[in-house]
């Protein structure tokens, strides 16, 4: 019995090892490892412009905003700057060739000419606008597939064109153009659609005469899965730069939950996966396809997210989204993954032809890895991940002022907008990464554009104000008011979670903002701490004490020109500089919560990790701070 007893001994002593170990060892997010595996297949550049990288950068631009992790970033600039001259032409594409693929790659431009606001994007995305306002149409005004295929709409070409098309005109405040979005999907719908079943065919010609149309509806002739898959991501991609007071929102709404009830009509009940084609689930040879049950997962998945659709629909992606994982999910390397069961390609006429037979479907290549496939795994992961984290905000809304803050400015079309810290604004100075953080926490993300009153303040939980107007800065501001102050005041007190966020002196309206912050135990030093030189990162840095109450898992921090803080009951510090100073406070007044820093500090171009070392921990510090305040709410 000694040897099984100090048998046992040993087993308990070496189990806690073993699991720090396995802590150790734990295998990185499935975004991570299918990212990875992009940036070792795809090193190279691509033979020529195509929508199969674009589907491949949109999903990798996803999780960068998602992570904070600026090598996806790089690796999207990088794969885009192979094509893009520094006058903004774009390298093997011809406008004159009239095909829709050609324009998908455009979101990725708008994100990049948004980021870095290099004009070179821009230039190159309009390049890709102007084809569509010359492209070739249907009687009735929809898109031809390609020049080369005249009178033809393809489900495929609404997820090439449309999330761009109405990305673009958002930019330039084309309302006109929403009008023609909306048209381009209910065209389809209309023509594409089987009444019995809810699936739209792959094609419909107009005119009737091609080999592979019906010669009484012009249809196609079976339901090809991907093609479904396009549409329905190209539905909740357009919907995000859809205007929300627009006549036919709720149109595109109702097609995407008329899609999403045939979708789940035809999800295979043991798998959770989707066959290549839908209409022939039982027939010999028909198999699991992974590009389209990764777009049917995404686009469920982002469409409950966003409350297009009823979240007992997150139950058909979460069953797909396993069932991805177990049917074309394989380990290449220690972290690094391969997805399994793509088919390459599935057209309609053309040389040699495709006559859209079900022999014609089986007939084309399945591989491993391809980029269409992973594109949409890579979207469908990033949202099954943003559904896993935990939804604090749920039903809360975070409101950001934009009244006081009101610096405006000329965009490039010549609109005037306000700008700087604002929630849609991508640049260094936007808030764009920390309101993905709210919304990834379930909180609803708006803005402010009056004084604060008893009424506009009920619609939020969670009231911010950035950096408030000089004199130099607007030249009529908005200074903080007497009424303001007591409004603010007394929503506090009534529950409410104030963040007041300053600057270093000069740059901010500090009189009026420390008769606010006065109600609460702080006032702004009007000083300039933390002065940096060149890219001296480190004169910067803040150190995070263990056990710090509110910064959970950031353990030090990028702080640059801030002002310090003076503070009295019921304020307390939350962290000092290196010298003692105060540099963030909260303070808790009746059944609300002030956070006060005294620098905008959460801004872009500290956050999104294309500045800052790896070292800093800025974008894990507005999680914390995100998570503090749905703390904060839910003690009410």
């Amino acid at each position: 019995m000694r040897p099984l007893i100090f048998s046992l001994i040993a087993f308990v002593m070496l189990a806690p090892q073993a699991n720090a170990q396995n802590a150790n060892t734990k295998a990185k997010p499935l975004s991570d490892q299918m990212a990875a595996t992009v940036m070792e297949v795809w090193k190279e550049r691509s033979k020529k412009w195509s929508y199969d990288d674009g589907v491949v950068q949109d999903g990798m631009n996803e999780i960068w905003r998602r992570t904070g992790n600026a090598v996806y970033f790089k690796y999207v600039q990088d794969k885009m700057d192979q094509f893009i001259s520094a006058e903004g032409v774009i390298d093997t594409y011809s406008q004159d060739h009239f095909n829709i693929d050609n324009v998908k790659n455009g979101t990725v431009l708008l994100d990049l000419y948004k980021v870095t606001g290099q004009q070179k994007y821009f230039k190159a995305a309009t390049t890709l606008w102007e084809q569509l306002q010359k492209h070739p149409r249907t009687k009735e005004g929809g898109f031809w597939h390609k020049k080369i295929y005249p009178n033809q709409m393809w489900l495929d070409g609404l997820y090439m064109g449309q999330p761009f098309y109405a990305e673009y005109a958002a930019l330039i405040n084309n309302k006109a153009a929403f009008d023609d979005i909306a048209n381009q999907f209910i065209f389809m719908e209309k023509n594409a659609r089987d009444a019995k079943t809810g699936l739209l065919y792959h094609g419909w010609d107009e005119s009737k005469v091609e080999r592979w149309a019906d010669p009484k509806t012009g249809l196609s002739p079976h339901i090809w899965a991907r093609a479904m898959g396009w549409y329905a991501m190209a539905l909740v991609d357009a919907l995000d730069n859809f205007p929300k007071d627009h006549p036919q929102r709720k149109e595109l709404i109702n097609i995407l939950n008329r899609l999403a009830v045939a979708i789940k009509s035809v999800q295979n009940n043991k798998t959770g996966v989707w066959y290549d084609i839908l209409d022939r689930p039982n027939d010999k040879g028909n198999y699991f396809e992974s590009s389209a049950s990764a777009m049917f997962v995404y686009a469920i998945a982002k469409g409950v997210r966003m409350q297009y659709l009823p979240q007992s629909y997150f139950a058909v992606a979460d069953k797909g989204y396993k069932g991805m994982q177990q049917e074309f999910v394989e380990q290449r390397a220690e972290n690094m993954v391969n997805l399994k069961g793509t088919v390459t390609v599935s057209g309609l006429g053309g040389k040699p032809y495709r006559d859209g037979s079900y022999a014609y479907y089986l007939s084309e290549k399945v591989i491993t890895n391809d980029p269409k496939g992973v594109g949409a795994f890579l979207k469908a992961i990033n949202e099954m991940e943003i559904a896993a984290m935990p939804k604090p905000g749920l039903g809360k809304t975070v409101m950001l002022d934009s009244y006081f803050n009101h610096e405006t400015k000329k965009d490039q079309s010549g609109n005037v907008v306000s700008w700087h810290y604002k929630w849609e604004e991508m640049s260094n100075g936007g808030f764009s990464m920390w309101g993905e953080q709210f919304n990834n926490a379930g909180f609803k993300t708006s803005a402010l554009y009056n004084a604060p009153t008893a009424t506009n303040l009920k619609k939020a939980s969670v009231y911010i104000i950035v950096d408030p107007d000089t004199e130099k800065e607007t030249a009529k501001p908005n200074f903080i008011a007497a009424n303001d102050i007591k409004n603010i005041t007394d929503w506090v007190k009534a529950g409410g979670i104030l963040i007041l966020m300053g600057n270093d002196t000069g740059n901010v309206e500090f009189d009026h903002f420390n008769q606010l912050a006065k109600n609460f135990g702080v006032q702004f030093n009007k000083d300039s701490k933390g002065r940096v030189v060149g890219n001296k990162f480190e004169m910067g840095k803040a150190i995070v004490p263990a056990g710090n109450e509110l910064f959970k898992t950031s353990q030090q921090l990028y702080i640059k020109e801030y002002s310090t803080l003076k503070l009295v009951a019921p304020a307390k510090p939350v962290l000092k500089d290196k010298d003692g100073n105060n540099m963030m406070a909260v303070a808790k007044l009746g059944k609300g919560a002030v956070f006060v820093i005294g620098d905008p500090w959460l801004y872009n171009e500290y956050v999104d990790g294309r500045k800052l070392p790896a070292e800093y921990d800025n974008f894990k510090a507005g999680q914390d701070l995100v998570n503090w305040v749905g703390k904060q709410l839910m003690k009410k």
